[in-house]
Protein backbone atom coordinates (compact mmCIF):
# COMPACT_ATOMS: atom_id res chain seq x y z
CA UNK A 1 0.00 0.00 0.00
CA UNK A 2 1.51 3.53 -1.03
CA UNK A 3 -0.17 6.88 -0.34
CA UNK A 4 1.03 9.63 1.44
CA UNK A 5 -2.36 11.17 1.09
CA UNK A 6 -3.71 12.66 4.37
CA UNK A 7 -7.54 12.17 4.65
CA UNK A 8 -9.39 15.37 6.05
CA UNK A 9 -12.99 14.89 6.91
CA UNK A 10 -15.73 17.71 8.49
CA UNK A 11 -16.91 14.75 10.34
CA UNK A 12 -16.44 11.03 10.12
CA UNK A 13 -19.98 9.19 10.82
CA UNK A 14 -20.47 6.16 8.46
CA UNK A 15 -17.95 4.19 6.04
CA UNK A 16 -20.25 4.45 3.04
CA UNK A 17 -19.04 7.58 1.02
CA UNK A 18 -14.95 6.59 1.54
CA UNK A 19 -13.20 6.06 -1.30
CA UNK A 20 -11.10 3.17 -1.82
CA UNK A 21 -7.97 5.46 -1.40
CA UNK A 22 -9.33 7.25 1.73
CA UNK A 23 -9.21 3.66 3.38
CA UNK A 24 -6.08 3.17 1.99
CA UNK A 25 -4.73 6.53 3.35
CA UNK A 26 -6.40 5.90 6.71
CA UNK A 27 -4.85 2.18 6.92
CA UNK A 28 -1.18 3.64 6.11
CA UNK A 29 -1.65 6.72 8.96
CA UNK A 30 -3.09 4.46 11.36
CA UNK A 31 0.18 2.17 10.71
CA UNK A 32 2.35 5.11 11.03
CA UNK A 33 0.92 5.60 14.03
CA UNK A 34 1.56 2.19 15.64
CA UNK A 35 5.22 2.13 14.36
CA UNK A 36 5.58 4.85 16.42
CA UNK A 37 5.93 7.37 13.52
CA UNK A 38 5.57 11.18 14.70
CA UNK A 39 1.98 12.81 15.87
CA UNK A 40 0.72 15.92 14.37
CA UNK A 41 1.81 18.90 16.57
CA UNK A 42 -1.12 20.72 18.02
CA UNK A 43 -0.35 24.24 18.13
CA UNK A 44 -3.63 25.52 19.65
CA UNK A 45 -5.78 23.50 22.05
CA UNK A 46 -8.55 21.18 20.68
CA UNK A 47 -11.40 19.82 22.91
CA UNK A 48 -13.16 16.53 22.69
CA UNK A 49 -15.71 14.92 24.86
CA UNK A 50 -16.78 11.30 24.32
CA UNK A 51 -20.55 10.93 24.25
CA UNK A 52 -21.92 7.31 24.87
CA UNK A 53 -25.52 6.79 25.17
CA UNK A 54 -24.81 2.82 25.06
CA UNK A 55 -22.77 0.54 27.22
CA UNK A 56 -18.68 0.29 26.10
CA UNK A 57 -15.41 -0.96 26.61
CA UNK A 58 -13.21 -1.28 23.76
CA UNK A 59 -14.87 1.71 21.78
CA UNK A 60 -14.86 4.24 24.47
CA UNK A 61 -11.46 3.25 26.29
CA UNK A 62 -9.83 3.07 22.94
CA UNK A 63 -10.97 6.74 21.22
CA UNK A 64 -9.76 8.35 24.64
CA UNK A 65 -6.48 6.85 24.60
CA UNK A 66 -6.38 8.02 20.69
CA UNK A 67 -7.37 11.55 21.78
CA UNK A 68 -5.05 11.95 24.46
CA UNK A 69 -1.88 10.26 22.62
CA UNK A 70 -2.99 12.70 19.66
CA UNK A 71 -2.67 15.40 22.68
CA UNK A 72 -6.27 15.92 22.58
CA UNK A 73 -8.22 17.90 25.57
CA UNK A 74 -10.45 15.35 26.70
CA UNK A 75 -13.82 17.04 28.65
CA UNK A 76 -15.83 14.03 30.42
CA UNK A 77 -19.61 13.55 29.76
CA UNK A 78 -21.76 11.50 31.47
CA UNK A 79 -24.93 10.85 30.25
CA UNK A 80 -26.21 9.55 33.45
CA UNK A 81 -25.73 12.59 35.05
CA UNK A 82 -26.51 14.97 32.05
CA UNK A 83 -29.66 17.33 30.69
CA UNK A 84 -30.64 14.42 28.34
CA UNK A 85 -32.18 12.67 31.58
CA UNK A 86 -34.12 15.90 32.11
CA UNK A 87 -35.72 15.62 28.09
CA UNK A 88 -33.16 17.69 26.52
CA UNK A 89 -32.54 16.02 22.23
CA UNK A 90 -29.17 15.44 21.55
CA UNK A 91 -29.09 18.49 19.47
CA UNK A 92 -29.65 20.93 21.82
CA UNK A 93 -26.50 18.65 23.81
CA UNK A 94 -24.22 19.60 21.09
CA UNK A 95 -25.16 23.25 20.85
CA UNK A 96 -24.43 23.09 24.56
CA UNK A 97 -21.10 21.57 23.62
CA UNK A 98 -20.06 23.88 20.97
CA UNK A 99 -21.08 27.09 23.00
CA UNK A 100 -19.05 25.85 25.99
CA UNK A 101 -15.90 25.40 23.71
CA UNK A 102 -16.10 21.76 22.62
CA UNK A 103 -14.44 21.26 19.08
CA UNK A 104 -15.39 17.22 18.78
CA UNK A 105 -18.28 15.17 19.99
CA UNK A 106 -17.38 11.05 19.97
CA UNK A 107 -20.81 10.09 20.22
CA UNK A 108 -22.56 6.13 20.75
CA UNK A 109 -26.37 6.02 20.25
CA UNK A 110 -28.65 4.04 20.05
CA UNK A 111 -31.24 5.84 17.40
CA UNK A 112 -29.95 4.66 13.62
CA UNK A 113 -28.21 7.80 11.73
CA UNK A 114 -29.06 9.90 15.34
CA UNK A 115 -26.00 12.11 13.29
CA UNK A 116 -27.60 13.41 10.73
CA UNK A 117 -29.28 16.55 12.47
CA UNK A 118 -25.95 17.22 13.81
CA UNK A 119 -24.23 17.28 10.84
CA UNK A 120 -27.53 18.21 8.80
CA UNK A 121 -28.71 21.43 10.39
CA UNK A 122 -32.09 23.21 9.09
CA UNK A 123 -31.98 26.77 8.06
CA UNK A 124 -31.77 29.03 11.05
CA UNK A 125 -29.64 26.57 12.89
CA UNK A 126 -26.35 27.39 14.12
CA UNK A 127 -24.69 24.25 15.22
CA UNK A 128 -21.39 23.54 13.47
CA UNK A 129 -18.94 20.67 15.46
CA UNK A 130 -17.48 17.96 14.61
CA UNK A 131 -19.34 14.65 15.34
CA UNK A 132 -17.11 11.41 15.04
CA UNK A 133 -19.57 8.37 15.16
CA UNK A 134 -18.78 5.33 17.56
CA UNK A 135 -21.93 3.33 16.51
CA UNK A 136 -25.49 4.35 15.86
CA UNK A 137 -27.90 1.50 16.88
CA UNK A 138 -27.97 -1.41 14.08
CA UNK A 139 -26.37 1.48 11.40
CA UNK A 140 -23.10 2.15 11.05
CA UNK A 141 -19.55 1.51 13.11
CA UNK A 142 -17.43 3.06 11.17
CA UNK A 143 -13.86 2.32 13.56
CA UNK A 144 -14.69 -0.99 14.01
CA UNK A 145 -15.08 -1.89 10.73
CA UNK A 146 -12.05 0.40 9.87
CA UNK A 147 -9.59 -1.35 12.33
CA UNK A 148 -10.75 -4.17 11.26
CA UNK A 149 -10.03 -3.75 7.80
CA UNK A 150 -6.30 -2.63 9.33
CA UNK A 151 -6.29 -5.91 11.05
CA UNK A 152 -7.00 -8.18 7.65
CA UNK A 153 -4.44 -6.16 5.89
CA UNK A 154 -1.57 -6.75 8.29
CA UNK A 155 -2.57 -10.38 7.76
CA UNK A 156 -2.75 -10.75 3.85
CA UNK A 157 -1.27 -7.18 2.24
CA UNK A 158 -4.68 -6.47 0.20
CA UNK A 159 -8.42 -7.18 -0.02
CA UNK A 160 -8.51 -8.39 -3.87
CA UNK A 161 -10.75 -11.57 -3.29
CA UNK A 162 -9.99 -12.68 -0.05
CA UNK A 163 -13.18 -14.34 0.91
CA UNK A 164 -14.54 -13.15 4.27
CA UNK A 165 -17.55 -14.84 6.30
CA UNK A 166 -19.59 -12.86 8.59
CA UNK A 167 -20.96 -14.79 10.52
CA UNK A 168 -24.26 -14.68 13.27
CA UNK A 169 -26.45 -11.90 14.34
CA UNK A 170 -26.07 -10.01 11.12
CA UNK A 171 -29.66 -7.96 10.88
CA UNK A 172 -28.76 -6.36 14.07
CA UNK A 173 -24.91 -5.72 14.03
CA UNK A 174 -23.84 -1.99 12.71
CA UNK A 175 -20.30 -3.83 12.28
CA UNK A 176 -21.68 -6.60 9.75
CA UNK A 177 -23.73 -3.41 8.20
CA UNK A 178 -20.15 -1.33 7.70
CA UNK A 179 -18.12 -4.14 7.04
CA UNK A 180 -19.76 -5.82 4.54
CA UNK A 181 -20.36 -2.87 2.24
CA UNK A 182 -16.08 -1.34 2.60
CA UNK A 183 -15.12 -4.97 2.00
CA UNK A 184 -17.20 -5.10 -1.26
CA UNK A 185 -16.21 -1.98 -2.55
CA UNK A 186 -12.52 -3.31 -1.86
CA UNK A 187 -12.93 -5.94 -3.96
CA UNK A 188 -12.95 -8.86 -1.29
CA UNK A 189 -15.94 -12.10 -1.64
CA UNK A 190 -18.29 -11.93 1.18
CA UNK A 191 -20.08 -14.50 2.48
CA UNK A 192 -22.91 -14.66 5.27
CA UNK A 193 -24.01 -17.49 7.72
CA UNK A 194 -25.52 -17.82 11.41
CA UNK A 195 -29.45 -18.18 12.43
CA UNK A 196 -31.61 -17.50 9.56
CA UNK A 197 -33.81 -15.81 11.03
CA UNK A 198 -30.96 -13.15 11.83
CA UNK A 199 -30.67 -12.57 8.03
CA UNK A 200 -32.31 -10.81 5.56
CA UNK A 201 -32.42 -11.12 2.05
CA UNK A 202 -31.38 -7.30 1.07
CA UNK A 203 -27.83 -8.18 1.84
CA UNK A 204 -27.48 -10.77 -0.98
CA UNK A 205 -26.44 -8.14 -2.96
CA UNK A 206 -23.00 -7.36 -0.44
CA UNK A 207 -22.53 -11.99 -0.91
CA UNK A 208 -23.78 -15.55 -0.30
CA UNK A 209 -25.60 -16.79 3.04
CA UNK A 210 -24.24 -20.49 3.25
CA UNK A 211 -24.14 -23.19 6.39
CA UNK A 212 -21.45 -22.72 8.15
CA UNK A 213 -19.65 -26.01 7.23
CA UNK A 214 -19.42 -25.47 4.18
CA UNK A 215 -17.35 -22.21 4.75
CA UNK A 216 -14.83 -23.03 7.57
CA UNK A 217 -12.08 -24.71 5.18
CA UNK A 218 -12.62 -22.39 2.38
CA UNK A 219 -12.52 -18.63 4.24
CA UNK A 220 -9.41 -16.57 4.56
CA UNK A 221 -11.51 -14.23 7.17
CA UNK A 222 -13.59 -15.58 9.94
CA UNK A 223 -15.64 -13.01 11.12
CA UNK A 224 -17.62 -13.39 14.14
CA UNK A 225 -20.51 -11.33 15.31
CA UNK A 226 -21.72 -11.27 19.03
CA UNK A 227 -24.81 -12.20 19.44
CA UNK A 228 -26.55 -8.97 20.55
CA UNK A 229 -29.49 -9.82 22.62
CA UNK A 230 -30.21 -5.94 24.00
CA UNK A 231 -31.59 -5.50 20.45
CA UNK A 232 -34.05 -8.92 20.56
CA UNK A 233 -36.73 -6.86 22.17
CA UNK A 234 -40.31 -8.58 20.65
CA UNK A 235 -38.46 -11.39 18.46
CA UNK A 236 -39.44 -14.72 19.16
CA UNK A 237 -36.61 -16.06 18.78
CA UNK A 238 -34.37 -14.69 22.00
CA UNK A 239 -37.02 -16.20 24.18
CA UNK A 240 -35.37 -20.20 22.51
CA UNK A 241 -32.58 -19.12 22.52
CA UNK A 242 -29.95 -21.37 24.07
CA UNK A 243 -26.32 -20.48 23.92
CA UNK A 244 -25.02 -24.34 23.96
CA UNK A 245 -26.98 -25.01 20.87
CA UNK A 246 -25.97 -22.13 19.21
CA UNK A 247 -22.50 -22.87 19.65
CA UNK A 248 -22.94 -26.07 18.13
CA UNK A 249 -24.49 -24.62 15.12
CA UNK A 250 -22.73 -21.47 14.27
CA UNK A 251 -19.79 -20.95 16.94
CA UNK A 252 -16.38 -21.74 16.52
CA UNK A 253 -15.05 -24.75 18.64
CA UNK A 254 -12.05 -26.35 18.42
CA UNK A 255 -12.94 -28.98 15.86
CA UNK A 256 -13.43 -26.22 13.21
CA UNK A 257 -11.32 -24.21 14.41
CA UNK A 258 -8.71 -27.19 12.91
CA UNK A 259 -10.31 -27.35 9.63
CA UNK A 260 -9.25 -23.46 8.79
CA UNK A 261 -6.56 -22.79 6.86
CA UNK A 262 -3.44 -21.97 8.38
CA UNK A 263 -3.29 -18.34 7.68
CA UNK A 264 -7.30 -18.03 7.84
CA UNK A 265 -7.63 -15.58 11.01
CA UNK A 266 -10.76 -15.09 12.98
CA UNK A 267 -11.99 -12.12 14.02
CA UNK A 268 -14.68 -10.72 16.54
CA UNK A 269 -15.66 -7.17 17.11
CA UNK A 270 -15.58 -7.73 21.09
CA UNK A 271 -17.94 -8.27 23.04
CA UNK A 272 -17.18 -11.88 23.12
CA UNK A 273 -19.53 -13.95 24.48
CA UNK A 274 -17.20 -17.11 25.29
CA UNK A 275 -18.99 -20.67 24.62
CA UNK A 276 -21.59 -19.28 22.37
CA UNK A 277 -19.66 -17.11 19.23
CA UNK A 278 -16.30 -18.42 20.15
CA UNK A 279 -14.89 -21.05 22.21
CA UNK A 280 -13.23 -19.89 25.05
CA UNK A 281 -10.14 -21.66 24.70
CA UNK A 282 -9.96 -20.01 21.16
CA UNK A 283 -9.91 -16.45 22.58
CA UNK A 284 -6.15 -16.32 22.60
CA UNK A 285 -5.39 -18.82 19.89
CA UNK A 286 -2.55 -18.19 17.35
CA UNK A 287 -5.56 -17.81 14.61
CA UNK A 288 -7.24 -15.40 16.55
CA UNK A 289 -7.26 -11.59 16.18
CA UNK A 290 -9.13 -10.41 19.08
CA UNK A 291 -6.51 -8.60 20.72
CA UNK A 292 -5.01 -7.72 18.10
CA UNK A 293 -8.35 -6.03 17.06
CA UNK A 294 -8.44 -3.68 20.14
CA UNK A 295 -4.87 -2.61 19.62
CA UNK A 296 -5.51 -1.71 16.20
CA UNK A 297 -8.35 -0.06 17.40
CA UNK A 298 -6.45 2.62 19.25
CA UNK A 299 -3.97 3.77 16.00
CA UNK A 300 -6.98 3.68 13.16
CA UNK A 301 -9.23 5.99 15.99
CA UNK A 302 -6.08 8.24 16.07
CA UNK A 303 -6.24 8.48 12.25
CA UNK A 304 -10.44 9.10 11.92
CA UNK A 305 -9.88 11.60 14.46
CA UNK A 306 -6.87 12.99 12.77
CA UNK A 307 -8.46 13.14 9.52
CA UNK A 308 -11.38 15.34 11.28
CA UNK A 309 -8.96 17.73 13.23
CA UNK A 310 -7.51 18.51 9.74
CA UNK A 311 -10.65 18.72 8.38
CA UNK A 312 -11.84 21.73 10.84
CA UNK A 313 -8.73 23.07 10.77
CA UNK A 314 -8.35 22.27 14.25
CA UNK A 315 -5.37 22.72 16.53
CA UNK A 316 -2.97 24.98 13.91
CA UNK A 317 -2.92 22.05 11.69
CA UNK A 318 -4.38 22.41 7.72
Amino acid sequence: MKTTNLVTLSSFVSVEDLSVQEVEALIARAQYFKNDGARPHLTEPVYVTNMFFENSSRTHTSFEVAERKLGLTVIPFDPSHSSTKKGETLYDTSLTMQAVGIDLEVIRHPENEYYEELIHPKENEHLNIGVINAGDGSGQHPSQCLLDMMTIYEQFGQFKDLKVAIVGDITNSRVAKSNMELLNKLGAQVYFSGPSYWYDSKYDQYGQFKELDELVDKMDVMMLLRVQHERHAGDPNEAQFDAKQYHEEFGINQQRYDQMKDDTIIMHPGPINRGVELASELVEAPKCRFVCQMENGVFMRMAMIEAVVRGRKLGGLS
